[in-house]
C-alpha cells in the first residue's frame, strides 16, 4: 500500500517539496520535517559513524537529547539532526569519528573543550 494512499494517514499533509543535498547526492525532502525524519523517509538510516568501531549510528532519542544524530550541516559541525528542520538547498555531510563539534572546541575524553 502506497504510503499517500493510506486511510490511516487522511489529514495529514506534508509540506512542500524541497531538495537538500546529502553527501554530494540530492535527497527529496518536505519543508517542516526534521533532517533525520527526511533522511529515513527516503531509507538512509545511519547518520554518522562512531570513531572506535567505525559503526552507524541513526536517530536515537528524537528529542535533541543524545548526539546519535549529529551530521554537519551547511558547515556547521555537530548539528542534531531530529530537531533541525529541513530548508531547500541545505548542504548535509555524514561525519565519521569524533571530528570537532560546533563552535571552536574540540573533543577530548567525551567532553568538549574551549581552545
Amino acid at each position: 500500500m502506497s504510503v499517500t494512499n493510506d486511510r490511516r494517514l487522511s489529514g495529514v499533509s506534508r509540506g512542500q517539496r524541497v531538495q537538500i543535498v546529502v553527501d554530494g547526492l540530492p535527497v527529496l525532502a518536505f519543508e517542516g520535517e526534521s533532517v533525520a525524519a527526511s533522511l529515513l523517509a527516503a531509507g538512509r538510516r545511519g547518520l554518522r559513524v562512531t570513531a572506535r568501531a567505525g559503526e552507524q549510528r541513526g536517530m536515537y532519542c528524537g528529542i535533541g537529547l543524545c548526539f546519535d544524530c549529529v551530521m554537519t550541516i551547511d558547515g556547521q559541525r555537530a548539528v542534531r539532526t531530529c530537531v533541525t528542520a529541513v530548508r531547500d538547498g541545505m548542504e548535509v555531510t555524514t561525519r565519521h569519528g569524533h571530528g570537532l563539534w560546533a563552535g571552536s572546541g574540540r573533543v577530548e575524553s567525551g567532553r568538549v573543550e574551549e581552545r
